[in-house]
């Protein structure tokens, strides 16, 4: 082997102990992401006869059976909002969360065999499963664009704050789909219990009730619990009355539940990122 050969030979050994996140490698593989995310929008809606629009469908046929249950049959109290409007909000913020976190979840057991095959930043395999959401997301948006007209109800300058609000569920899925998609590859019990988590966690944030409805206390066996307080760590809770203050322009603005929101959404972002690194060294062997 000559000397010019020896310089071009290049080792590449797994990383010891907890791997620095590395985001400049994933920046440079941004035309792979946007890749990814384009092939799985064209995948999801390939050989169907409504197309994209299972987007405005699915949303709208769950709202007609909540309005039907919880706003007739209940009579939820939604204030001023008609529980029409109301439950489109969540619905249309929860699915996009839901629908990421669990196409994150298991969206490296799905691409097991490229994943054996080709070297990439594994990070950008779950990153864009949370990003393919966000068109349904902006479709099911003009839908209730089209729903405020029909009530006359005019957004307000609140709704400069909606933005802001998407990101913060970007990066509180982003964050859930991290820590789900790394444990998935090793304990293939979690794709399974994705489906009950987000069901459960639904019926836990204000989706189709509002968040008042929760009472201040509890008492639970001769103890009385801050029922209100502990309803408010749900980062999704912050979010969606967020959303909804600032789509509506009704009630005071929920800062303490989105600040909440928005420490939980870190917290996970980051310390998930770092556990997928710690894990990615192992997917290969595992998946």
């Amino acid at each position: 082997m000559s000397a010019n050969d020896a310089k071009a030979e290049v080792v590449i050994q797994p990383s010891r102990g907890w791997a620095a996140l590395n985001l400049r490698e994933t920046w440079a593989y941004r035309e792979l992401l946007l890749f990814f995310t384009w092939r799985d929008l064209k995948v999801r809606y390939k050989q169907t006869l409504l197309g994209a629009s299972w987007a405005l469908v699915q949303p709208a046929l769950t709202v007609a059976v909540f309005t039907l249950f919880f706003g007739r049959l209940a009579g939820i109290d939604t204030g001023a909002v008609p529980y029409p409007l109301f439950s489109f909000a969540g619905v249309m913020v929860w699915g996009y969360f839901a629908g990421s976190v669990t196409r994150a979840a298991t969206s490296l057991v799905g691409q097991q065999n490229l994943l054996k095959k080709v070297y990439f930043p594994r990070l950008i395999v779950p990153v864009s499963s949370v990003f393919v959401g966000l068109v349904d997301l902006l479709m099911a948006s003009a839908a209730l664009a089209c729903l405020m007209a029909f009530y006359g109800v005019a957004p307000t300058a609140r709704v400069a704050a909606l933005p802001g609000l998407v990101a913060l569920a970007v990066l509180l899925a982003l964050g859930v789909g991290l820590w789900l998609s790394a444990l998935n590859v090793k304990y293939r019990d979690v794709g399974h219990m994705v489906p009950f988590l987000m069901q459960t966690w639904m019926f836990l944030s204000p989706v189709i009730y509002p968040s008042a409805l929760v009472p201040q206390t509890r008492t639970v066996a001769g103890w009385e619990i801050p029922a209100r307080a502990l309803y408010g760590l749900n980062p999704m809770a912050g979010v969606l009355e967020g959303a909804r203050w600032s789509l509506f322009g009704v009630g005071s603005a929920p800062g303490a539940a989105v600040l909440t929101a928005t420490i939980v959404a870190l917290v996970l972002l980051f310390t998930g990122a770092a556990f997928f690194r710690r894990m990615e060294r192992d997917f290969a062997d595992l998946i």
